[in-house]
């Protein structure tokens, strides 16, 4: 016969073992959203569209997504609807992101890009009361500290701020993607539909730009190629535009969109995993250790590119992990 306290203690330990899921779903999360990392590393050396990419990367996620939904039957319920929220803000993020690096100093807008967890973990605080224990904060701190010690450079300057506006909107908007599929998660959205809609429309706005910067791109050559050449000489802006493209080496559009698509299988994995992360698990916490894929590009770069680590970059690697094992201690 079982006692009723050996009962009690098969409770507790299950209990905490499906509270702690949420800490093995967001460290797999961070490891496809590493691997992704990885490939915009690789991409942003090649000459190719960003938007273009990106427009592939976000369709992968709306086919897997898709196909998954109807492979188990999901219900396309009205919370679903959520997930375009979710991909307004991933566009949002992502752009401003891009812009930040374009005409700032890249290691502010990394470190500002590198808090949204931050904002996450008040936010929750206040709209759902959810609260932090003493350890569970510690570890979030040092989870966080490690991440910030791996994004800092030794140009980084308080003087030069150059950027910052779009770090920090690239910041809020990218916490507000973490909190979107929180509260997907409160409305009992089906994940499948719901990150359907956000692929589809991150998918879209990506489009979008890439066309108006294509139409402007042709118009372009177009005008340089009727200065170069005189009235006499006509030439349509499609010819200009791959004109240009083969002068350049640049990618064709076609070979940038299939990259963006084997980019997406790993984008639209790491979203399965973050959100039912966010199911189980408190919204910053979840927000923290998915943060830490920055480690898996480190990594990368280290033994792939064979760049050398900083005195800054170890001790953030070492803080994280450290990090990591006091979520895994007292997570629960």
């Amino acid at each position: 016969m079982i006692s009723g306290n050996a009962i009690e203690r098969f409770g507790k330990t299950k209990g905490g073992f499906i509270a702690l899921m949420w800490l093995t779903y967001s460290v797999f999360a961070a490891v496809c959203f590493g691997l992704r990392g990885i490939l915009y590393h690789w991409t942003s050396q090649q000459p190719l569209n960003r938007n273009l990419l990106l427009c592939g990367t976000f369709t992968m996620g709306a086919i897997v997504n898709g196909l998954c939904a109807l492979a188990f039957a999901s219900d396309w319920t009205l919370p679903a609807l959520i997930g375009i929220q979710m991909g307004l803000f991933s566009f949002g993020a992502n752009a401003s992101m891009f812009k930040g690096f374009a005409v700032g100093k890249a290691s502010l807008v990394a470190i500002l890009t590198a808090l949204p967890s931050v904002v996450v973990v008040v936010v929750a605080y206040g709209l759902w009361r959810e609260e932090l224990r003493a350890m569970q904060l510690v570890a979030f701190v040092v989870i966080v500290g490690g991440v910030l010690l791996v994004r800092m450079s030794n140009d980084l300057s308080l003087r030069n701020l150059q950027g910052a506006q779009w770090g920090l909107l690239a910041m809020l908007l990218f916490a507000g993607n973490d909190l979107s599929g929180k509260w997907s998660t409160m409305t009992e959205a089906e994940l499948f539909p719901t990150m359907f809609f956000m692929f589809v429309t991150g998918a879209s706005c990506f489009g979008l730009w890439w066309l108006r910067d294509a139409r402007q791109g042709r118009s372009m050559a177009a005008d340089r190629a009727m200065a170069r050449e005189g009235a006499a000489l006509r030439i349509s802006g499609q010819a200009a535009g791959e004109a240009a493209a083969a002068g350049t080496g640049a990618w064709s559009a076609g070979r940038t969109f299939l990259v963006g698509l084997a980019v997406g299988t790993t984008n639209a994995f790491g979203m399965m995993l973050i959100v039912t992360a966010f199911d189980l698990g408190k919204a910053g916490l979840v927000s923290a250790v998915t943060a830490l894929n920055v480690l898996i590009v480190l990594l990368y770069t280290r033994f792939v590119v064979k760049e050398k680590f900083k005195k800054t970059e170890v001790a953030g690697i070492s803080l994280a992990f450290a990090g990591i094992v006091l979520m895994r201690l007292f997570g629960a």
